[in-house]
């Protein structure tokens, strides 16, 4: 190879080297900037379920109205959530998987769901900070015991209020919640239509950039259907929890052979040390 070659396939690879190294920083920039975004479609998400949860209880209240039990006719407190949930505004639009009427003790009652696996499980005892809920709104995360078809590596946030009786005593409470992988899915699928919709003001309709999203916290990733399990350990190895302790982190990752912008953010809402992550590429 002459002098005048070698120069430039050397001129070559540093400007590829550049090039790459540039395009690393827009992703990991991008990543900071979208998962901000992410956090706050968190925010509002949770904040639904905290204005309409205590709505909905005071509409069910009248399932113990002069002494009555729910439990005696568990079709009408089923019947008696899907109004509730269909005509509160903020509780109509959750991303809520099921709402939950309880006993006082918190043994469920029923649910809205068509078939109910959750009827007769003690839900305080499952998550014991929703005994706290008899004096207010009240979060928690914890895991369902497995029943049907539900994904490995998972975790639940719950929500729950008190539901008064005429007296003003507690006669159950009023619980709703998701868990982390669907709300990943909620959050990937959000995203993709704001990006779809942005690929088409643009002219470049069917071209997005390629991401993943997950919810994290201490014990774990949670990541949204069908990311690779390589992603989800590399997401794992990259410690968020300490990462995010100062506030929201972005930087870089290389998974296999290609190299991922990354972007994590806490979301008080959902919990201690809890937050959102993404890894964005603008291939």
């Amino acid at each position: 190879m002459g002098v005048t070659l070698r120069s430039a396939v050397i001129v070559l690879a540093a400007f590829v080297l550049v090039a790459c190294k540039d395009k690393d920083k827009e992703n990991a920039a991008k990543a900071g900037q979208v998962v901000t975004t992410l956090a706050a479609l968190a925010e509002k998400d949770c904040g639904e379920i905290e204005r309409g949860l205590p709505e909905g209880a005071k509409s069910l209240a009248t399932l113990f109205a002069k002494g009555a039990d729910p439990r005696q006719d568990v079709a009408a407190v089923r019947t008696a959530i899907k109004k509730v949930r269909r005509e509160n505004m903020d509780l109509n639009v959750a991303k809520s998987t099921f709402f939950a009427l309880t006993d006082d003790k918190g043994v469920a009652i029923r649910n809205d769901l068509d078939t109910d696996v959750m009827a007769g499980q003690n839900l305080v005892t499952i998550f014991p900070e929703l005994a706290k809920a008899t004096s207010g709104y009240t979060t928690t995360t914890g895991s369902f015991p497995p029943s049907g078809p539900r994904a490995e590596n998972d975790k639940d946030w719950i929500a729950a209020v008190p539901v008064k009786k005429d007296d003003g005593a507690v006669g159950g409470l009023f619980v709703t919640g998701w868990s982390y992988r669907y709300f990943a899915r909620h959050l990937s699928e959000a995203l993709k239509s704001q990006l779809v919709e942005e690929a088409k003001k643009t002219g470049n309709a069917g071209k997005i950039p390629v991401y993943y999203i997950a919810v994290f916290d201490k014990s774990g990733v949670y990541t949204a259907p069908l990311v690779p399990d390589v992603n989800m350990k590399a997401l794992v190895e990259q410690d968020l929890v300490t990462k995010t302790s100062g506030g929201n982190y972005n930087g870089t990752v290389r998974i296999d052979t290609m190299t991922f912008g990354i972007g994590a953010a806490r979301v008080a809402k959902l919990g201690a040390e809890t937050g959102i992550v993404i890894l964005w590429s603008d291939v």
